[in-house]
């Protein structure tokens, strides 16, 4: 059922975009790009060791500007999902991503506009922490979501470079899975229990944030058929603990081989304090978040 929403969320949404364009083609700007990138590995009898290897990853990349006059609306859409086998084991999960963003401004002057931002972002399968097990999830469809609804204003100084400032911004998160709210996972309160360990209140599947957030976006050719795209996100909540700022750092770099085949480095940090993570030592608490990878294969261009 989960699932089901989700996917009529992404159809609507871009068949709204679509659509609008079809009366309006002129003031759109439309640019996409869908892949799969693949490696794989076999190993038989092999004296220095090691094992088999399958890496696999799908993405589809879209967005879709309109400007008339004083008048703007910027929309993207973005998922990527990838796994990993090893040998004869299950399937690893090594990336998963689902995010649409939308803004909306007027002209203010000829490099600033009044903004109004909606965002949301969540997953599309079951995560685990490999080194303890594969049959506990830990994040799940919905579990988190992230929905922000901000008004500000936004600088354009150039056509690469864009910098959003939402002073008033409210966000909610999700944890739809009740296993998960229970735990106190992303921040929500966890369920209540009595002496004998019997819940007595359920972990509540909601959490609402109100402060600040800040949007910095870069997209840039640094050579030929080489373009690196960055986005640098900050939020502060206003009504706890607003010096622990959230940060969510999300950089890529394609190398455009010819018309089909590309390579791309992507890399993220996050760091959110409402997020504990286990350490090595079984330590818990909030942890800086950093994830890399590599990746080479087909890509074919939207317009």
């Amino acid at each position: 059922m989960k699932k089901t929403i989700i996917t009529i969320t992404m159809l609507v949404f871009l068949f709204t975009l679509v659509n609008a364009q079809q009366d309006t083609t002129k003031y759109w700007k439309r640019e996409g790009r869908v892949g799969f990138n693949f490696a794989q590995g076999y190993l038989s009898n092999w004296a220095a060791g090691g094992t088999s290897s399958v890496n696999t990853q799908g993405y589809l990349q879209y967005s879709a500007n309109y400007a008339k006059d004083n008048h703007k609306w910027d929309n993207s859409f973005d998922f990527l999902l990838g796994y990993s086998v090893f040998g004869d084991e299950k399937p690893m999960k090594t990336d998963d991503r689902l995010e649409l963003n939308s803004l909306y401004g007027k002209k203010i002057t000829e490099k600033w506009f009044s903004s109004l931002a909606f965002s949301f972002k969540t997953q599309t399968n079951d995560g685990f922490d490999y080194k303890a097990d594969s049959t506990h999830p830990i994040s799940k469809i919905f579990s988190p979501a992230y929905v922000t609804l901000g008004i500000g204003a936004e600088w354009t100084p150039n056509k690469i470079f864009s910098v959003n400032i939402s002073p008033l911004t409210a966000r909610g998160t999700f944890v739809i899975d009740q296993t998960l709210a229970d735990a106190g996972a992303f921040g929500v309160e966890a369920a209540t229990y009595d002496i004998t360990g019997t819940k007595i209140e359920d972990g509540q599947n909601f959490r609402f944030e109100f402060g600040g957030k800040l949007v910095a976006k870069l997209n840039v050719d640094l050579a030929k058929n080489v373009n690196f795209l960055s986005k640098f996100e900050l939020f502060s909540d206003y009504l706890k603990k607003p010096k622990n700022v959230d940060v969510d750092w999300q950089n890529q770099i394609t190398m455009k081989v010819n018309s089909w085949l590309n390579a791309s480095i992507m890399a993220q940090l996050i760091y959110d304090e409402d997020i504990n993570i286990t350490d090595k030592d079984g330590k818990i608490g909030p942890r800086t978040q950093f994830k890399e990878m590599f990746a080479l294969g087909l890509r074919y261009t939207l317009k």
